[in-house]
């Protein structure tokens, strides 16, 4: 029997695979190779770097255009897919490129993958295109029932169409500090930084409000006061693969320079590098806002064996366990509760290796790409 066609259509924002992408074509990189066994895949993705047009990705054929002009961009994915005539084609984040597509090839099953709810909100997209949007997809993926909650109040006549898949993270590259290769190379990072003897807290992610590193920044100098040896980790820019700054990074700088003993900001780092910055860590903070629909770095951090203190917010509730791998922090009240329980786990030796462990756990249970991958088929079976 021959395996179905499957087309993945990326908004074209990165180049595909890149060190600099956005969780979009990270989770794309990730989960479509490991469905080349079962299905014959095509990416469609930007132009970029030394890439050439066409290539391989763990087995399925990328197909790369020019992407500064987005109707141009799917003018010719399109006709691409007029070609290839996939048995399925789905677009990632981009609800607005589903009636594209089905106006191109009306016959035509499309599926819909959010990753995100930027792109279902009013600055992004009017009501009435989402809802029609939502209507021509033949199936509707989101991250997690957090983001499958808002989707379907938006178009509760669709909400049947609704399947969660949560992404994953790759454990053999993320390999946890209490596993003995982990706690080998993790002495070496923690050697050569200079954090021998400090307690060391990471945030890792973009430098937008609603990540809040404010939050950690204000509440750091009372947890420095109760806790001295700590030091928060700041890694990440406002843009992905870029060192410009915005007026919130500015702030954030000046907030870190009253600490400088204590806070230490780190650029944005290449995705290959991500690993060793949590697995030389101690504790992972995540005080993202309510929009927050998942989370890699949750399952990234956690897989290196770290507890993890985030806002009890979007779809990283149903990641942390409060209380086992990590805990979770109230919204209203996150300055005091995120310095509460990190002086908690950085004063407890022992509870910090017991919920890390935990954590490694736990993803290795639901949180792995394979997973992802299994109930991506379950899909298409269905």
């Amino acid at each position: 029997m021959a395996r179905p066609r499957i087309a993945f259509v990326t908004p074209g924002a990165f180049p595909l695979p890149s060190p600099n992408s956005s969780s979009v074509e990270r989770v794309v990189e990730k989960l479509v190779p490991l469905l080349v066994p079962t299905v014959q895949a095509r990416i469609y993705g930007r132009l970029g770097g030394k890439l050439p047009r066409t290539g391989m990705l763990g087995g399925a054929e990328c197909q790369r255009y020019p992407a500064a002009n987005k109707r141009l961009y799917l003018q010719r994915v399109g006709e691409s897919i007029a070609r290839y005539k996939p048995d399925v084609t789905e677009v990632e984040n981009r609800p607005a490129t589903v009636l594209k597509l089905k106006r191109l090839h009306p016959g035509s099953r499309v599926w819909l993958h959010l990753h995100s709810s930027t792109f279902i909100g009013a600055k992004s997209i009017k009501p009435a295109t989402l809802v029609r949007s939502l209507g021509a997809a033949e199936k509707i993926i989101v991250n997690s029932e957090f983001l499958r909650d808002i989707v379907a109040a938006r178009a509760p006549q669709y909400s049947q169409k609704l399947n969660v898949v949560y992404p994953g993270v790759d454990t053999d590259r993320f390999i946890s500090q209490h596993s003995t290769e982990g706690a080998i190379r993790r002495e070496q990072l923690r050697t050569a930084r200079g954090w021998t003897g400090r307690s060391v807290i990471l945030f890792m992610g973009r430098l937008i409000e609603i990540k809040g590193v404010h939050h950690l920044l204000r509440m750091m100098p009372e947890l420095v006061k109760q806790h001295p040896s700590a030091l928060l980790v700041i890694v990440g820019g406002a843009f992905y693969g870029s060192t410009r700054t915005t007026a919130y990074v500015r702030q954030l700088y000046r907030l870190g320079r009253k600490l400088p003993r204590h806070v230490r900001f780190v650029p944005y780092v290449p995705y290959s590098e991500v690993p060793d910055w949590f697995l030389a860590a101690d504790v992972a903070v995540v005080p993202s806002g309510y929009r927050e629909a998942f989370g890699l770095v949750n399952v990234e951090a956690m897989s290196c064996g770290l507890p993890v203190v985030a806002t009890r917010a979007g779809g990283m509730k149903e990641i942390i366990e409060h209380g086992v791998t990590g805990y979770l922090v109230e919204p209203s009240h996150v300055e005091a509760e995120l310095r509460s329980y990190l002086l908690n786990l950085l004063g407890n030796d022992q509870l910090r290796q017991t919920m890390g462990m935990k954590s490694r756990e736990r993803v290795e249970q639901k949180f792995t790409w394979r997973h992802s991958a299994a109930r991506w088929l379950d899909l298409l079976k269905e």
